[in-house]
């Protein structure tokens, strides 16, 4: 990603209606649909500037990976702890057949061998272990925010089931997620294409704003896992190694 967007990340990754909702509405798929045993093994691969490592520090001890110098170097002050820098699909170092859960949170969608990489991601599992991978959805909604973000592609459903059936793991539950709000963001993408605006659609909204939006997404919490959500923003996908 351009280093815009890792210095954005860490400065909005607490205030920011987008960041704090996705973790309310991860931490209630991962407590409705993973059945994690007590203690559990966690490893965030991508984990940025550490923003989800206190979210998934209540399911388990976390580990955490981020090639990016600068936000590597930022989450470790923000956790006071090491973290490693093993770029996928290799994973370097990492070891296999270790985790109860392996979490690529919108990072696959940055490499360009994504089978190579959901093959390595599961690798790391033990057996009965779960993966949860976030993806941006809908090819149709490709933007300059994109670009920026060096996305090499956006996912069908169709698309990610593929992806997990290909890497040998068994498909637990996929669907959408940020819903509520598709309609908005496909106005705001729709208007930036018309107007020639740039990708700028992360910055953070006036207070009340945020504030509404950040409550509408995280009112899926509530029914992510549960039940089909309709067209949404992004993907999620859960698998379980045999």
């Amino acid at each position: 990603m351009e280093r815009v967007i890792y210095d954005r990340m860490a400065e909005l990754d607490e205030l920011h209606w987008w960041y704090r909702a996705r973790r309310e509405v991860l931490a209630a798929l991962i407590e409705r649909t993973m059945n994690l045993p007590r203690k559990a093994r966690i490893l965030e691969v991508g984990c940025g500037t550490g923003h989800n490592i206190k979210m998934l520090e209540r399911f388990g001890k976390v580990d955490g990976i981020e090639i990016d110098p600068e936000a590597r170097a930022f989450a470790e002050k923000r956790l006071g702890r090491s973290i490693a820098s093993a770029p996928l699909p290799d994973l370097p170092g990492i070891e296999r057949g270790h985790y109860d859960l392996v979490a690529a949170l919108d990072v696959v969608e940055h490499i360009d061998n994504d089978k190579a990489a959901i093959a390595a991601l599961a690798s790391c599992l033990k057996p009965g272990g779960k993966l949860l991978v976030t993806v941006p959805a809908h090819q149709w909604m490709w933007s300059a925010h994109d670009e920026l973000n060096h996305h090499k592609r956006r996912y069908s459903k169709a698309g990610l089931k593929a992806l997990i059936h290909g890497s040998g793991l068994r498909l637990n539950s996929l669907g959408y997620f940020n819903s509520l709000l598709f309609p908005l963001a496909v106005g705001a993408r729709l208007a930036a294409k018309l107007t020639g605006r740039g990708g700028g659609d992360d910055s953070l909204p006036p207070k009340p704003v945020n504030y509404v939006f950040e409550r509408a997404f995280a009112a899926e919490r509530r029914l992510v896992g549960k039940v089909p959500l309709p067209p949404g923003l992004s993907l999620f996908a859960v698998a379980s190694a045999t």
